[in-house]
């Protein structure tokens, strides 16, 4: 079995997670590959008697891994979709920061779970991801040009509020002025999208969903649409420029620019223990429908 692992940071208190991974795995005969950065950090807080291989770009990666442990909170796996891209490789994220609702792999129950997952005692679920491209289509986004969770559009340096005008299909929808407009997947509804009051999605629904940020047009509400849809956006502001956000990644774009945002041709595998479901972690993590009552 080969199996890649990523994570960001190393935190202290994180140090006996890492090794037991690390040791659950040697015991298993399995082909570990750790992402060069990684594990230069590992190798700086603590001595590993083993040596590993390591890969550096998604370019070094290849349909032959197994497996792929994300190590820290759900930015983390944003991160790592970017090195397993179309690959297909099941991602298991463990949770070493707050929340992880992506990374549903808790820490204190890391050898049990991994454990389990070697056993093959989980499910996979596909989630799907928005691409973005300019009309252009002069490469502005280069080949990380996807996200899993949902891809933004908001003002820069002003307070003033940026339009939005959009388009589904070529048929005009409506001119949002606010300081953005999110376009999410299910899985990103949780997220960035919820917190300005869009609707929480379950991630084999087909769907995308339109959350304004801090509409000035109050009648302008999330929109939740079906993902085989092309999304248009065309932005006017003061400024002569917006930004456009990929999950995390950042990029700015002149107010000249139309961009096209649909439904990527490939899906993100995520490892889900037998014993969990989105159910039960938007219970366990968001406190939905928390009442004393119940």
């Amino acid at each position: 079995m080969k199996i890649g692992i990523y994570g960001q940071f190393y935190h202290k208190n994180s140090e006996i997670y890492i090794q037991q991974l690390l040791e659950t795995l040697d015991k298993k005969g399995a082909e570990v590959v750790i992402e060069k950065n990684f594990l230069e950090l590992i190798n700086l807080h603590k001595d590993i008697d083993k040596t590993y291989s390591h890969f550096s770009t998604f370019e070094e990666l290849d349909n032959s891994y197994d497996l792929f442990f994300s190590i820290g909170g759900d930015g983390t796996i944003l991160k790592t979709i970017t090195y397993v891209r179309d690959l297909g490789i099941p991602i298991a994220g463990i949770n070493t920061g707050r929340l992880g609702f992506l990374a549903t792999i808790q820490k204190e129950e890391i050898k049990d779970s991994i454990e389990l997952i070697l056993d093959k005692k989980y499910y996979l679920s596909p989630r799907s991801l928005v691409t973005i491209e300019t009309l252009s289509k002069t490469g502005e986004f280069g080949v990380l040009n996807f996200a899993m969770n949902e891809i933004a559009v908001s003002r820069r340096n002003t307070t003033s509020m940026i339009t939005v005008h959009t388009s589904l299909n070529n048929e005009f929808l409506n001119s949002y002025w606010a300081d953005g407009l999110i376009i999410s997947t299910p899985t990103g509804s949780t997220g960035y999208s919820l917190s300005c009051g869009g609707p929480v999605i379950m991630p084999e629904a087909e769907s995308m969903v339109l959350t304004p940020i801090a509409p000035h047009n109050l009648n302008a509400r999330p929109l939740v649409i079906p993902d085989n849809l092309e999304i248009k956006l065309q932005i006017s502001s003061r400024e002569d420029s917006y930004l456009v956000s990929l999950d995390s990644r950042i990029h700015t774009l002149p107010n000249e620019t139309t961009i096209v945002i649909k439904k990527a041709p490939f899906q993100i595998n995520m490892v889900i223990l037998k014993e969990n479901s989105f159910l039960k972690t938007l219970r366990k993590k968001m406190l939905w429908g928390e009442d004393k009552r119940n």
